[in-house]
């Protein structure tokens, strides 16, 4: 006898037990956001990227781990755009002999800025950056000052790490100088943690 296969979500492709429409909060975002998603991190229901992705008027979800020069070469090209990478600073660059980030220039209007954000455990985003020199050599975003995570859900692996959504919120709200209101979509993502939460089993 055969397992029926779970009802999926159409819309946000999550299984309808944890679907997340009800947590998508439409923003017109200035600043265009491309997300690599690593391929492990595409079913798991601890991930904030669909959310994030489905939220935000300009957007892309690309999943995958290695990346062709002439496809990321493509990606990064369209619409004659500075791309910046959100991802802090990593002192052991030199010794993984890691291409150098391009320094952060002088920005333009938000209108014409393309922000790049690794979907990953800290583990898996940092071999997507090893994997993809292209992705080294881009000009990078750091966050600061930010305030605490609300991804309980997830152990951090790092102090003051946030989710893939809080993260791009809040440089979001950086590039583009509070033009856009982000706090409901950071207030939704406190329901998504709470949707989460009731599924983890009590500890005893």
């Amino acid at each position: 006898m055969t397992t029926p296969e779970r009802p999926y979500c159409g819309h946000c492709q999550r299984p309808l037990r944890t679907c997340v429409c009800r947590w998508i909060v439409p923003l017109s975002n200035l600043v265009e956001v491309i997300i690599l998603q690593h391929p492990l991190e595409t079913h798991n229901a601890k991930n904030t990227a669909r959310l994030l992705h489905l939220s935000l008027q300009q957007s892309r979800l690309v999943e995958g781990e290695q990346f062709t020069d002439d496809f990321l070469a493509a990606l990064l090209g369209e619409g004659d755009k500075t791309n910046v990478l959100l991802y802090p600073p990593t002192p052991e660059e030199a010794t993984l002999k890691l291409t150098a980030p391009a320094p952060l220039p002088q920005l333009p209007l938000p209108e014409h800025i393309r922000l790049i954000v690794i979907d990953g455990t800290w583990r898996k985003s940092r071999k997507m950056l090893y994997l993809n020199p292209l992705l080294q050599a881009l000009p990078r975003l750091s966050l600061a000052d930010c305030p605490p995570s609300a991804y309980a859900i997830r152990k951090a692996q790092k102090d003051n790490q946030l989710s893939t959504l809080e993260a791009s919120c809040y440089a979001l709200q950086q590039l583009e100088n509070t033009r856009v209101d982000y706090a409901p979509l950071l207030q939704a993502f406190k329901g998504f943690v709470r949707q989460q939460q009731a599924f983890i089993p009590p500890r005893h």
